[in-house]
C-alpha cells in the first residue's frame, strides 16, 4: 500500500506542483522551443523531452529553480504536468 500511496504522491506533484511555492511564469520564457517541446509532449503523452524542455526554458531566459530542476527531475512526468502546462497557458 505504501508503494501505492507513493506513486500516486508523484503524480499529484507532477501535475498539481507545490501549492505553497506557486510559480509565476514569465511569457518570456515561452520561446519557440518551448512550446514545440511542450506541445509535441502534451499532444504524444511521450515526456521524455523534459530535460531538453528545461534546458530551452533556461536558454529563454527561465532561472526559476522549481520549474527547472521538475523537468530535469525523474517524474513521471504525465500529460497535466504544471510545467508543460504553464508552457501551453493552459489553466
Amino acid at each position: 500500500m505504501t508503494k501505492d500511496c507513493n506513486a500516486l504522491a508523484l503524480l499529484v506533484r507532477d501535475i498539481v506542483g507545490n501549492p505553497f511555492r506557486p510559480v509565476t511564469f514569465a511569457p518570456s520564457w515561452r520561446s519557440d522551443t518551448a512550446l514545440s517541446l511542450a506541445q509535441g509532449m502534451y499532444e504524444s503523452r511521450d515526456f521524455s523531452a523534459t530535460p531538453i524542455l528545461a534546458d530551452a526554458l533556461q536558454d529563454a531566459g527561465c532561472d526559476n529553480d522549481d520549474v527547472l530542476n521538475h523537468c530535469r527531475g525523474p517524474g513521471p512526468h504525465v500529460r497535466g504536468c504544471w510545467v508543460v502546462d504553464l508552457v501551453l497557458g493552459k489553466e
